[in-house]
């Protein structure tokens, strides 16, 4: 490749980055304007925002629920994705592509799609919509990022481990937990961690499984379609976009870190 095309890709790349990250760059210098009416060069800075969002009470109660629907779909993740990414990886079956698929087609479907058919799942089943769909609607796409984080440790991790422990007499809880968890206990949390903050920001899906309730995301949605609140909505984004970010660079560290096998006494 020529000096000129890296510097053509180099200066492309940076344009895409811009044009991606501009939007976020004015939401959080806009939280910080003193006045309602927001417009360039800011005059007054200040925090003020801030403080009207968390006095909020309509913003505290969707965060709070925000919060346990989170929690909630993430422990589920957890638990479905660790089991099913564990026998996908061990046991030969007939189907075991299929459900692999099956496992990873409600991230890679519209949200919209997935939201409609959890919707007429419930309706058909005489379901009341509640924090509960709302948690099992963000489970279905939660269980995909544990289920990926999981596997793939599994396929760098030699089999020949577990292989050991049962030949020195383990037994197969004790192998997974001297062995098996170990090995997968980084990739586990980042699995948790991502699942959350993926949970944490969704609007389409939670727009059809909180039937009235609002969530943080679905109250920003409907501030701004009622335009009255912009500069409170400002401050409430940047707070998304933290609570977000943490858990994103938590998992990235933890996906880089090193595993230990702990040796049984």
């Amino acid at each position: 490749m020529t000096p000129l095309a890296t510097w053509v890709l180099r200066l492309f790349a940076v344009a895409v980055v811009a044009l991606l990250l501009a939007p976020l760059v004015i939401i959080v210098l806009f939280a910080f304007d003193r006045s309602n009416v927001q417009t360039f060069p800011i005059r007054s800075w200040s925090t003020q925002w801030f403080s009207v969002a968390w006095h909020d009470g309509a913003v505290r109660s969707a965060l709070w629920l925000s919060v346990k629907a989170g929690v909630g779909a993430t422990v589920i993740a957890l638990i479905l994705g660790v089991m099913v990414s564990v026998g996908i990886h061990r046991f030969r079956f007939f189907g075991r592509d299929v459900v692999s698929l099956l496992l990873v087609l409600p991230i890679a479907l519209p949200g919209i799609v997935t939201g409609l058919a959890l919707q007429s799942a419930f309706g058909l089943v005489a379901v009341q919509l509640s924090l509960t769909t709302i948690i099992i609607g963000h489970a279905t796409f939660c269980i995909v990022v544990v289920f990926n984080n999981v596997i793939a440790r599994l396929r760098r991790t030699p089999d020949s481990f577990m292989e050991a422990s049962s030949d020195l007499g383990a037994t197969p809880l004790q192998t997974f937990r001297y062995v098996t968890f170990p090995l997968l206990r980084t990739a586990i949390i980042a699995g948790g961690l991502l699942a959350f903050a993926l949970s944490f920001d969704e609007v389409i899906v939670t727009t059809f499984t909180a039937g009235a309730q609002n969530t943080l995301p679905l109250w920003i949605f409907g501030a701004i379609r009622l335009g009255q609140q912009l500069p409170e909505v400002n401050a409430v984004v940047v707070g998304v976009m933290v609570l977000t970010i943490i858990p994103i660079t938590l998992a990235a560290k933890l996906s880089n870190g090193e595993t230990s096998v702990k040796s049984p006494r």
